[in-house]
C-alpha cells in the first residue's frame, strides 16, 4: 500500500536521501525544510493530511519539538503517525517526544534509510490495524 508520507529536516542532503528511498518504495513524499514550512502545509484550506510526519529536532527557527507542540496543540494532522528521525538520543529527548505523544523515535545515526523506511511503514500499519480493531 502506498502511503503519504512528510519528511521535515533542515539537511537538504538527509531529505533528499529519505525523499528518494520512500518514492522509490512507492510512497507519495513531501519534503520541507523547517518546522514554520510544514504547520504552514497543514494549516492551509483542505490541507491533505500525511499518513506520517518524520520530524528533526535540531533545526533553526522552530525546533521538532516545538514543531509537533504546535501539532498537538491546534488539532493539525490527525490520525498523522509523528515519527522523531534524529541524532539526539539523550533520555531527555525520548522522555520528551513521550509527552508529546511521538508514535515513534528513530535515531539516524544508527539506521540506514531502508531501515527507517521499515520502521516507519511498520508504524503506521500497527496503527491502522489498532484503528481496525477499535471499529
Amino acid at each position: 500500500m502506498a502511503y503519504r508520507v512528510y519528511l521535515v529536516d533542515d539537511d537538504r542532503f538527509l531529505l533528499d536521501l529519505y525523499a528518494v528511498k520512500f518514492k522509490n518504495a512507492g510512497h507519495e513524499v513531501s519534503a520541507f525544510g523547517g518546522g514554520e514550512d510544514l504547520l504552514a502545509a497543514l494549516r492551509k484550506e483542505g490541507a491533505v493530511v500525511p499518513d506520517a510526519i518524520l520530524l528533526d529536532i535540531i533545526m533553526p527557527g522552530m525546533n521538532g519539538f516545538e514543531t509537533l507542540e504546535t501539532i498537538r496543540k491546534e488539532g493539525l494532522a490527525k490520525g498523522a503517525k509523528i515519527i522523531i528521525l534524529s541524532n539526539q538520543g539523550q533520555d531527555s529527548d525520548f522522555e520528551k517526544s513521550k509527552e508529546l505523544v511521538a508514535d515513534g523515535y528513530i535515531i539516524k545515526a544508527s539506521a540506514i534509510p531502508s531501515e527507517v523506511l521499515t520502521e516507519t511503514m511498520r508504524i503506521i500499519e500497527a496503527g491502522a490495524a489498532r484503528a481496525e480493531e477499535s471499529h
